[in-house]
């Protein structure tokens, strides 16, 4: 058995609601799992991690991710555009130019951003299928996932039918039959899917949209798909007032009352963006347990709107945070969607509307929940050892009457003493250990000259 006790901290959130937020005192891990926590002596050859000037959060979970976008940062032709607009000139017109080599450096982009911010689970909505494609992008995202040792959510997206834009210089989107979407998401989780309590790779079952990606009377075959395979549901929905309109012109209803009438609500279920709801809709997401993967920082970049999480959350409803892809939200990395997210909501709603507290509630056991990871989220005895260890080493956090709260709302990149998945240091001290920052900006580089050429 290998112990390690994590000491000195100035405080630990725990990922709780309420007061239950705040604890104290040392964290004691046994072969991965929370032992205790609390004021305790250091065992006969116990590891020991001094920590001190840090706080200890759960790991980061976001819970919206696109990764294959990491190539896809600051593209000129659709920085000022609204998302139908941004959706058109950035993913339409280049994802086929993403190849293996390609997507693999997304993939490390995206996770080293991730991890070097205190995310230890991300969940990556992949929606390019093609049968152009000499390569399984599945085993592409697991691979560079197990690589960096994070935890990885795969959701396995696709299309049967395209949405269309009236414009020259992108190649359509991929679509495939519902037959074959369903039979290729069944080989992946038979692949992929581990449900125990320590996994590292779980598959979900999410078309890109219920609104344009499938035809209506596939949307009842799907649910129950998900549900045969015990894979959870995923998707984008209500991002923009476009699928509202959509929604009252063809189907005569909201996006969340038509979908209700397919069966696509339940606690197995969560949605990204859900900026445009009404009181009603965001009612019945909460009674039902749906999950929103609130996304603030690419919801003001493309200028779509504030999602009502707190509204939902005073409701109990399941809500989590999420980075979606880079090229539509630069800084993709969960310090700085969470720093947005609390100004956000105060910025429009007023200073009392969201507490740094929420934010991280929302960002760790929000998140658990609305993945379905239990032993994740919060720090508890019985608990998976997903710890961040942020330090407050840099003068933004100087002064601060109140450290425990000083990374959500300092800003700024975070500084991470360390990162533990499953009580192994995938970061230590700022830096992934062994991994090659300066030849992954190489990569990079070579990528978009390719993309670009």
């Amino acid at each position: 058995m290998t112990s390690l006790l994590i000491e000195n901290a100035v405080g630990i959130f725990t990922g709780h609601a309420g007061a239950a937020m705040r604890t104290s005192g040392s964290i004691r891990i046994r072969d991965g799992v929370i032992a205790a926590i609390g004021d305790m002596p250091p065992e006969e050859g116990e590891r020991r991690l001094d920590v001190s000037g840090c706080v200890i959060y759960p790991g980061l979970i976001s819970t919206h991710h696109h990764l294959f976008q990491s190539v896809m940062k600051g593209v000129r032709a659709g920085i000022n555009l609204p998302l139908a607009g941004w959706l058109r000139e950035v993913p339409h017109c280049y994802w086929a130019k993403i190849d293996e080599e390609a997507l693999a450096v997304a993939a490390r982009i995206g996770l080293t951003e991730m991890l070097l911010s205190g995310t230890t689970t991300i969940a990556d909505h992949h929606y390019l299928f093609s049968d152009t494609f000499r390569f399984d992008p599945a085993q592409v995202i697991f691979d560079v996932a197990r690589e960096l040792g994070i935890r990885l959510v795969f959701c396995r997206g696709g299309a049967t039918r395209a949405r269309h834009f009236d414009t020259a210089g992108f190649v359509p989107v991929p679509t495939e039959s519902l037959d074959h979407m369903l039979k290729s998401v069944e080989s992946c989780a038979q692949r992929f899917h581990d449900s125990s309590p320590g996994s590292l790779c779980q598959v979900v079952l999410a078309p890109t949209t219920p609104t344009w990606s499938l035809d209506p009377g596939e949307l009842k075959e799907v649910i129950a798909a998900s549900r045969r395979m015990k894979l959870r549901l995923h998707s984008h929905l209500s991002e923009s007032t476009d699928y509202v309109d959509f929604c009252l012109s063809v189907h005569g209803k909201r996006p969340v009352h038509w979908l209700a009438d397919h069966d696509w609500l339940g606690p197995d279920i969560w949605y990204a963006h859900l900026v445009h709801l009404d009181a009603d809709e965001v009612r019945i997401l909460a009674e039902t347990g749906t999950g929103m993967a609130h996304c603030p920082q690419s919801n003001c970049r493309l200028g779509s709107g504030v999602a009502p999480a707190d509204a939902m959350a005073r409701l109990g409803g399941a809500v989590s945070l999420g980075v979606d892809g880079a090229a539509s939200n630069e800084a993709a990395d969960m310090i700085s969607e969470m720093h947005s997210c609390w100004h956000t909501h105060r910025a429009v709603k007023g200073a009392d509307a969201v507490t740094a507290e929420d934010v991280v509630h929302w960002a760790t056991a929000g998140g658990a929940r609305v993945l379905g990871l239990p032993q994740t989220g919060t720090l508890a005895p019985g608990q998976q050892a997903d710890i961040a260890i942020f330090d407050l080493d840099q003068p933004r956090h100087f002064g601060m009457h109140d450290p425990l709260i000083s990374p959500v709302t300092c800003g700024g990149a975070a500084s991470v003493r360390a990162l533990l998945v499953g009580g192994r240091i995938v970061v230590d001290r700022g830096t992934i250990p062994g991994f090659d920052i300066a030849k992954l900006r190489s990569d990079a580089a070579h990528v978009i000259a390719r993309m670009t050429a």
